[in-house]
């Protein structure tokens, strides 16, 4: 890597941003989907953040995910070098300890592990909190003084990746509205051939009637009724994450192909399927993870990042510049076959004017 770093370094010159690290990963066997991920979260401005004021704020001597991941960004932040290669070998341990579909060396999932990760961090600080709640009061108050349950703990991971949908049922009887909640970390959009990150969002936000076996029942009808039924982003989410679908179970083939669609993904989104409230919000892309390969169970994972105005392409030792347009190389294939199978994935989005 000394010589792709220094190469790297000669690239960025005198532009090389004051006090950033770039540091590319040991892969060790098959580890390119932890690699790739825990890259753009590395680039994830205020997840750096937020773990970094961990690492130095924590003074449980204990070890879990989250202190590993902390002492990982900490091992790179705090380098000597600009640039260089890190063994993330503890985190690596830890994963494979914690959950056995990490431990074998076949090709695993970089929207899994993502999933894996935040849920896995998110119930740590829960946990600590409750802990610390509990300490600083003297024993657990799970209850208030008026008898009502207090609010769940939000962590950072929730103030950073949480968004909620809204489930909007109307009866086509009596127009009324039966709207339901759910949180969501990321987003999974199914994709087509020759279509945009868009499109995708308007399908999956789209009216669906429900009618035949498939109605709906009404609560102020006291009866199964024919509805309308739509999606809504109703609080999008700091850092908004999506995931193509790319891979999709063949009944007559028995088995998940690869889709090797080509989606675009634009540099800038504007969200149109949210609540009146947050009407055309904007985001920036940020981070791309890149599956590379034909199938879903053999291949790479790389990532695309930008930082600092500057587009970097890590692929697990090796870090170097690409070009802003080169982004677009990684959209899909317009034909089936194609040699080209270096396709985006998981999409990494931040919310413009909240920092």
């Amino acid at each position: 890597m000394g010589v792709a770093g220094s190469k790297l370094e000669k690239a960025l010159g005198e532009q090389f941003p004051e006090g950033e690290r770039y540091f590319g990963f040991e892969n060790f066997g098959n580890t390119c989907y932890c690699n790739s991920v825990l890259q753009a979260l590395y680039f994830c401005a205020p997840f750096r953040e937020q773990l970094l004021e961990y690492y130095s704020t924590n003074n449980k001597n204990v070890e879990n995910l989250l202190t590993c991941l902390a002492d990982l960004f900490y091992q790179i932040s705090s380098q000597k070098k600009k640039t260089g290669v890190i063994a993330p070998k503890r985190f690596v341990q830890r994963l494979k300890k914690q959950n056995v579909l990490f431990r074998s060396y076949m090709h695993q999932d970089a929207h899994e592990f993502l999933n894996y990760l935040l849920n896995e961090l998110d119930d740590i600080l829960e946990k600590e909190a409750k802990t610390d709640n509990e300490t600083s009061s003297n024993g657990p108050k799970l209850l208030q003084e008026n008898g009502v349950h207090k609010e769940p703990t939000v962590t950072w991971v929730h103030k950073i990746f949480q968004g909620i949908l809204t489930n909007e049922t109307r009866c086509l009887r009596c127009e009324t509205v039966t709207a339901r909640d759910e949180t969501f970390l990321d987003l999974s959009l199914d994709i087509e051939q020759n279509s945009s990150i868009t499109s995708c969002l308007n399908n999956f936000c789209s009216t669906e009637t429900l009618h035949s076996e498939d109605k709906f029942f009404c609560d102020k009808c006291c009866s199964l009724q024919e509805a309308q039924k739509r999606m809504k982003i109703k609080k999008p989410p700091h850092i908004l994450v999506i995931h193509l679908k790319r891979f999709k179970y063949i009944e007559q083939l028995g088995r998940y192909k690869k889709l090797s669609y080509r989606v675009v993904f634009p540099l800038e989104l504007k969200l149109d399927n949210t609540v009146e409230e947050y009407a055309d919000i904007e985001y920036s892309l940020f981070a791309v993870v890149v599956h590379v390969g034909t199938g879903p169970n053999h291949g790479h994972y790389v990532s695309l990042v930008k930082s600092h105005n500057h587009w970097l392409f890590f692929d697990d030792e090796n870090v170097e510049m690409i070009e802003e347009s080169a982004v677009q190389t990684f959209f899909g294939s317009s034909q089936e076959y194609s040699s080209n199978t270096d396709h985006g994935y998981i999409l990494f989005y931040e919310r413009l004017g909240t920092r």
